[in-house]
Parts: structure tokens; sequence; C-alpha cells
């Protein structure tokens, strides 16, 4: 296992800048999604750490070594492609062997290895079968194995899942979760789906337009975005943004927009953006309701849409002039058309400056 390092990694194509030093730390063990919109750079940045795209400037190590002009086969790492990349006339047992027997790895020590990962990943039924003859969730194995039996010091994952129905991607999920607690080898994955990077990373580097704006646990990616693009990427259905001001009277800070006035809490420490035209975040599970009584925590909405998700309904509504989506409870009687009376809670709401987009609390 290695630790993986990143300093200032930039990639150019010509005049295309496709990722923008990049500053990226993954430690021995762990496991590191990348995670963006499509064309923010996390698929050429993987391909530079595996020795695939060139590096235009910058330094990557994987453990203590320098690896800009090692080629791939020597960086001790093994890769696992989004369409498996099986060779379709060779059986599971010498797919998974193949890398070692070019290697010139001893027979005996090529059987123990593909029979020992086939044990692990649970196909060692489909060892005699073509890949035509599994499914998509057994051919992913097949290539999950495949890495595996190389023991390498490194991980790469280029959306393996992305080729599976919705149900299965969720099984795999778990599997690969439990598969890296028995590995723990350092591991770098790629994906665009933002549930996928929350329950699979134990950090999450978030990109966009090749810059890399956030990297910590899920969890605070979730609580404390850094700016607003990653407010609204990670978190599903997306955080609400109405455009708002900072206004202060009698001593208490309020954010005011159009049809509504919120008090901020008491402990906010924020008065220095006073009359700041700022962004109002929200995110769809905070706004509680419908509610009865007036307050300064109160915003005023007409339902526009409803879908009733079983364990939640989905509301999208209009606050004058403002789209937003609340997360309600599902026994409420809430029709298109109404006019209803939502409650914020105040205590986990976003502000973001309107021109840089960074967070302000």
């Amino acid at each position: 296992m290695a630790e993986v390092r990143l300093k200032e990694i930039t990639k150019k194509f010509g005049d295309f800048v496709a990722v923008d030093e990049v500053d990226l730390t993954i430690e021995d063990g762990e496991f590191t999604v990348l995670v963006g919109p499509s064309g923010c750079g996390k698929t050429t940045t993987l391909r530079m750490v595996a020795g695939l795209e060139e590096i235009t400037a910058g330094e990557i190590y994987i453990g203590d070594r320098l690896v800009n002009d090692i080629p791939p086969k020597d960086r001790d790492i093994a890769m696992v492609f989004q369409n498996y990349a099986l060779y379709p006339h060779m059986d599971v047992y010498n797919n998974m062997a193949f890398g070692l027997k070019l290697r010139k790895t001893p027979k005996q020590e090529i059987n123990r290895r593909v029979r020992e990962a086939a044990e692990l990943l649970g196909i060692t039924d489909k060892l005699k079968s073509k890949p035509r003859q599994l499914s998509g969730g057994q051919r992913q194995r097949v290539a999950l194995g495949r890495a595996i039996v190389r023991e390498p010091q490194v991980f790469l994952f280029d959306e393996p899942l992305s080729n599976l129905d919705a149900k299965l991607r969720v099984a795999m999920r778990a599997e690969l979760q439990e598969l890296h607690h028995k590995l723990k080898t350092t591991s770098i994955y790629v994906t665009h789906d933002q549930v996928e990077a929350m329950t699979l990373g134990e950090r999450v580097a978030v990109m966009n337009e090749a810059v890399l704006h956030q990297y910590d646990p899920p969890q605070h990616l979730y609580d404390q975005p850094t700016d607003q693009f990653v407010a609204g990427f990670i978190g599903s259905p997306s955080m609400n943004f109405l455009s708002a001001r900072l206004t202060s009277e009698n001593g208490i800070l309020y954010v005011e927009g159009r049809g509504f006035k919120l008090a901020l809490p008491d402990n906010d420490q924020i008065t220095e953006h006073d009359s700041e035209e700022v962004v109002l975040g929200i995110r769809p599970e905070d706004l509680h309701g419908p509610v009865d009584s007036d307050g300064d925590d109160i915003i005023d909405v007409l339902v526009k849409v409803v879908e009733p998700l079983g364990d939640e309904i989905q509301i999208h509504a209009d606050c004058s002039g403002q789209e937003l989506v609340a997360s309600l409870d599902p026994r409420q009687q809430i029709r298109i058309g109404d006019v209803i009376k939502l409650r914020v809670a105040m205590d986990y709401m976003h502000l973001f400056d309107q021109q840089s987009g960074r967070t302000l609390r």
C-alpha cells in the first residue's frame, strides 16, 4: 500500500486546460472518490495517476516515488475500467490470470491468487465461463478480480458501475465497501454520481471546470460546503438557492428576499456582511410543514408540483418568483395550487457571497 500525492497537477490539451493545478493527498489505505460533472477533469486526473495521460505540469508521487516519467506497467497500480475490458475469447480464470502470466509469475502463485480473489468475489463457480455467459455484475467482479490478483499498491476505478442497472449498482457499492474493508488498499475512484461518491468515499474530492473545489469527508462536504457549487452538487435533491440581502433591525440580523424575511440565529458571526447581496441556501429536507403559524423562520410558497415517493413527498413550489423544492412528511395532504407556510430550519441554512459563490455561513 502507498500514499498518493498530486502536487499542482496540470493538464492542457492545446490551449484548453483540463486539470488546473490540483493538489491532493490520498493517505495510505484510504478510499478517495473524485466526483464532478462531465468534463470537470476527474477522469483526466485519474489517467495521469495511471500514466495513461502525460502530465503538463506538476508532480505525482506513489509512496516515495516520483512517477511522472515511469510507464504505467511499472507504477504498481491496477485499474478497473467502465467497460470491464475483458478478453471475450478467454474464460474467467485466464482473464484474471493474464496480467500475472505476462509478468512470468510462477504458475502455482497465479493459481493461488486467482482462486483467492474468486472466492473473495463469489465467482469461484464462474472460473471456466466466458464473459458472454456472465451478467453485468459478474463481469464487473471479474474485472475487480483481475485487479486484485496483481496485489498493487493502488487501485484506480474509472466509473466501474456506470453500466449497471440502478439496483445492481447499489448492491455493487456495498460489495466495494466490503472489499476495501478487507483489502485496505489505497484506492482512487472516479464517478459523476454524487450519491455513489458519498456512500463510497472516506474522503471526496469535488471538481468542476478543471479545478478542485473541496476535499473532505462526505458529511463535512454536506454540512460545510466551501462554496455554492459544492453545496449544489452534493445532496439529492439539490440545495435550494434564493437571492437575498442581509439586513439588520433592532439588533437582529435578517436574510431578506422576495416573499420572505428570516431571522438569523443569535450566534451568527456575519454582521460584517450587513447589507450585502447574498444567496440563501436551504436543503429540501430543512423545510418543514405545512404549518399554521407565522414567524421569522416561516416562508410562504405556492405548490406547483407534488411528487409522492412513499417515504416522503417532494413538492416543487414558487416563492415570489423563485423556485424551491421541499421534502415533506408523506402523510400531509398537499395539492397543486395550495399556498402553504413552511418552517425553515435556520440553524442549517447556508449563505453564499452572490459574486464569488464562497460560503459566508
